[in-house]
């Protein structure tokens, strides 16, 4: 029982010393936001805590190394970010909170593990690091604790070839060279060479995805990174095509084919599951007396779609268009029948 209580009052105490460092760090970002400085009474009222609060909060940061100082104004202490408050930072062109911001967020990145972009983030995190005086390092290495980011379905790169092949398709794209790519497809299990204008690489979904313009097909086309065999770089150059601003925007996946009015009905239990997140911009949310919902969205009608909504097992129900109705439900009876070959009673149970 005292072992118990040991553990959540430490617990308790993680999480005391976690909101007190998001704290700061929000007063940190007040204080930078204002040029001629910030009262320790408007700062309370911001932040909502007593003024010893942040008088407190101030001293940590002080101590931290950020280069703080107060200045009296009409007999009211103004504190503010030194103009220059270090020279290395002059140098990046950040400001201090810029930079500490993009120091504790790399977590975020982290979840680019595996890709070749890792390499590039660590080796930008290191400047950054050895920018930081070694109190503000410490203080911001301890933000990444309370912000983490989660990816799942990573892709994997085995080829040791990939950055090389990947650092080349970024300088086709830069540079607007036309490039020779041989590409293994996934789906039509055969090799091919294409010419390839290549526009864009896009992360989703855990892979790295180039978008490129084929002249054969005379259409963009998206291409698996991880697939392409070799990419060699021509001569000749093109001239970039107008891109969406947002890769695959009408999927919910990694697909660019034409959008479609998509209506999905939720029982009561996922409704709330289902009105709580934003699944794609164009969504409309419809709440009935049942407590049941229906969401409208446009976006193709592809696999991604397909797994969402049998994702949601019987709580889902298609209503349009009638070409996703019959896919799932054509998945629904191939999934029972693919247990049933090996357990036969699963042909007789019944809903409910």
């Amino acid at each position: 029982m005292t072992r118990a209580v040991t553990r959540g009052g430490y617990a308790a105490r993680t999480m005391a010393r976690n909101s007190e460092v998001i704290r700061q760090w929000q007063v940190l970002r007040s204080i930078d936001s204002v040029r001629n400085g910030i009262s320790v009474a408007r700062l309370a009222e911001e932040h909502r805590v007593n003024p010893r609060t942040i008088r407190r909060d101030l001293e940590a940061l002080c101590r931290a190394g950020f280069p703080l100082t107060d200045t009296k104004v009409n007999g009211t202490s103004m504190w503010r970010l030194s103009d220059r408050p270090f020279h290395k930072l002059e140098e990046l062109g950040l400001g201090l909170t810029e930079l500490c911001a993009l120091y504790f967020s790399r977590s975020l990145l982290h979840t680019l593990a595996g890709t070749v972009l890792l390499d590039d983030t660590e080796r930008a995190f290191a400047r950054i690091e050895r920018a930081l005086p070694a109190r503000c390092k410490e203080f911001v290495d301890r933000l990444p604790r309370v912000l983490q980011a989660k990816t799942r379905g990573r892709k994997t790169q085995n080829d040791r070839r990939f950055p090389e092949i990947l650092g080349r398709v970024l300088d086709a794209i830069i540079r607007h060279r036309r490039a020779t790519m041989r590409y293994a497809s996934l789906s039509s299990r055969r090799t091919k060479e294409y010419v390839i204008e290549a526009q864009r690489i896009a992360y989703a979904d855990g892979g790295i995805y180039v978008i490129g313009w084929i002249p054969e097909y005379g259409a963009m086309r998206t291409f698996a990174a991880e697939r392409i065999e070799t990419f060699a770089l021509q001569d000749d150059t093109f001239q970039p095509r107008p891109l969406p601003p947002a890769p695959f925007a009408d999927s919910l996946g990694v697909h660019t084919g034409k959008p479609e009015t998509i209506v999905i009905e939720f029982d009561a239990d996922a409704a709330a599951y289902v009105r709580a997140r934003e699944w794609h911009p164009s969504q409309r949310i419809e709440d009935r007396d049942d407590g049941s919902t229906v969401l409208t969205m446009k976006v193709c009608n592809d696999r991604a779609l397909r797994a969402w909504v049998l994702g949601f097992g019987p709580s889902a129900r298609v209503i349009a268009p009638e070409a996703l109705v019959k896919s799932v439900v054509s998945a629904v009876i191939e999934t029972r029948l693919r247990y049933a070959s090996r357990r036969p009673e699963m042909l007789a149970i019944k809903a409910g």
